[in-house]
C-alpha cells in the first residue's frame, strides 16, 4: 500500500542519515504529513518514540564501529551526533548496559536493534464508528503552552497544564465562555510545520476575556471518533485510529490541529471525541 511505502521510505531516510542530523520535517514530507503527526504515527505503530528509535539505531552502529575498527571513541561519538563524550557514554550505556570502552574486548555481548520495516496486518478488531465533518475556521480561547519538536519531551507538560487549570479555576472560567461548536472542553495540538508548536486547553467561543489567549483553528476536514473512559482510553483510541483506521481509510493527515473534545471532563469517566484532521489521498 502507498501509505506503508511512504513510511518505509521515511525509515530509509533515517538509515541514510544516522551519521547526520535527521530532519523531522523531511520525514513528515516523505510520509505526507507534519513532523508532529509523523512522530505520533510512528510512536503508535512502532511502540517507541522516534527519538528513542534513532538513538537505538545509532548505538547499534556505534557498537559495530567499536568492535570492528580502531576509531577513537570520541570520533565515533561525534560521528553519531554526540559532541560530549559524557552524553555518548550515557546513551551507549542506556542501550547496551556497559561503557563504550568495554566493547573493545573480545567476547563482550552487545545489543542490536535492526531497522524497522512497516507492514499492515489484517486482523479482526472491534468496530470503530466515526463521522467526517468539514468545518469553516473557528475561534478558540484558553491557555497554551509551547511544545518541543521531539514530542516525548512534552509528555509531562500537558497533564501538568490540565492539573493546574483544574485547580486554579481556569476550566470553569473557560466553560462559561463556550458558545460555538464544537461544544466541549478542548485539548488542541496546534503543531504544523509553519509556526511554533503549542498545546491549548480552550473552548470554542466568540467572547473575549482578559488573561485568555485566542487562536483560530483553520478550516479543515476532520474524522471524528467518539469514546468514553479514562485518559488512557483516549490514548488507546488514538492508537487504533493510527494503526487500524488510517492505513485503509483513503485519507491521510491534513495540516491542521488535532483536537480532543471533552463532552464530560470527568477524568475517571470522560465522554470525548477525537478529531483527526484529514484530507483525501490523491489518486
Amino acid at each position: 500500500m502507498e501509505w506503508v511505502e511512504k513510511l518505509n521510505q521515511s525509515m530509509n531516510y533515517i538509515e541514510e542519515h544516522l551519521a547526520d542530523e535527521i530532519d523531522y520535517e523531511q520525514l513528515g514530507r516523505i510520509a505526507c504529513c507534519s513532523a508532529y503527526h509523523f512522530q505520533r504515527m510512528f510512536t503508535y505503530m512502532a511502540g517507541l518514540t522516534l527519538s528513542e528509535y534513532i538513538r537505538r539505531r545509532r548505538m547499534s552502529l556505534a557498537a559495530v564501529d567499536l568492535q570492528s575498527g580502531n576509531e577513537k571513541i570520541v570520533d565515533i561519538a561525534q560521528k553519531y551526533g554526540y559532541h560530549s563524550p559524557t552524553a555518548f557514554n550515557r546513551a551507549f550505556q542506556q542501550v547496551h548496559g556497559l561503557a563504550p570502552s568495554a566493547v573493545r574486548g573480545e567476547g563482550v555481548a552487545v545489543k542490536t536493534f535492526p531497522p524497522i520495516t512497516f507492514t499492515i496486518a489484517v486482523k479482526g478488531a472491534e468496530e470503530m464508528t466515526y463521522r467526517i465533518e468539514t468545518k469553516d475556521a473557528f475561534r478558540i480561547v484558553g491557555i497554551s503552552s509551547p511544545l518541543q519538536q521531539e514530542i516525548e519531551k512534552n509528555f509531562a507538560v500537558v497533564p501538568q497544564m490540565w492539573q493546574k487549570a483544574a485547580g486554579d479555576g481556569t476550566i470553569p472560567k473557560m466553560a462559561a465562555l463556550m458558545d460555538t461548536q464544537p461544544m466541549g472542553l478542548l485539548g488542541v495540538s496546534a503543531c504544523n510545520d509553519e509556526e511554533e508548536w503549542k498545546y491549548f486547553i480552550a473552548v470554542a467561543s466568540t467572547k473575549t476575556v482578559d488573561g485568555l489567549e485566542e487562536y483560530i483553528v483553520p478550516a479543515s476536514t476532520w474524522a471524528v471518533f467518539s469514546g468514553s473512559g479514562t485518559n488512557q482510553s483516549v490514548q488507546e483510541l488514538e492508537r487504533r485510529i493510527v494503526t487500524e483506521w488510517l492505513p485503509t481509510s483513503g485519507y491521510e493527515y491534513a495540516n491542521a490541529p488535532d483536537i480532543e473534545v471533552y463532552l464530560n471532563p470527568d477524568p475517571e469517566d470522560a465522554k470525548y471525541e477525537v478529531w483527526v484532521p484529514v484530507v483525501k489521498k490523491q489518486s
